[in-house]
């Protein structure tokens, strides 16, 4: 947390704490994630780094309006592009599809790196679908990324949001093809793709 250097010396030790708890508890209680990424935000307001985690943890708890003004104070403060998705996403969150699909196509997505292209196309993908234009959708995460050899995590979201869209569609024999390609490279299972292909051949 190199970020952290900039907060007096006074306080640093209080806010990386206070960090270190949003960490720990993101996953299994966002609402207490939430109140300690506050807490740190409070005393370091103008870092990125803790806007950030209020965001991340309002965005679990579903407080997506928080969430939202956190993400764009972050981007603001770092002046890095990489908080579009996460925004295009709160959009989605508040039900407002079209500002996502308006924000996958600023001119500032050209500047993120390959993973954060991707969750962008991802996210208007589900703006699409939000829509009810499941085709348009599915269109949208055709990508040279999509046959990929990677095994990044960004690899598994792509396919498996991919395979998502052909079961919506009713393309069944197909989205079982691609989860079983997600379940190939998901190796930490930080999808639900063994399920959900589990689900598939029950349904047969």
């Amino acid at each position: 947390m190199n970020e952290l250097r900039a907060v007096p010396e006074l306080h640093r030790e209080t806010v990386g704490k206070h960090l270190v708890m949003f960490t720990r508890l993101i996953e299994d209680d966002p609402t207490l994630a939430l109140a300690h990424a506050q807490a740190a935000a409070a005393i370091s307001s103008r870092l990125a780094l803790t806007r950030e985690a209020v965001g991340e943890a309002a965005y679990a708890s579903g407080e997506f309006d928080l969430a939202l003004r956190e993400f764009k104070t972050a981007a603001r403060v770092s002046g890095s592009p990489a908080y579009l998705p996460l925004i295009a996403d709160c959009e989605r969150g508040l039900g407002r599809p079209e500002r996502a699909l308006a924000l996958a196509g600023h001119a500032d997505v050209a500047r993120l790196d390959k993973e954060g292209q991707v969750e962008m196309r991802i996210v208007a993908s589900g703006a699409r679908r939000d829509l009810g234009e499941l085709d348009a959708a599915l269109l949208t995460l055709k990508c040279k990324e999509l046959t990929t050899a990677s095994t990044a995590q960004w690899a598994a979201r792509l396919k498996y949001a991919y395979a998502d869209c052909l079961e919506a569609l009713g393309r069944q024999a197909e989205a079982r093809e691609w989860f079983l390609q997600v379940i190939a490279i998901d190796e930490d299972e930080l999808t639900d793709a063994r399920e959900r292909l589990e689900e598939l051949d029950a349904g047969r």
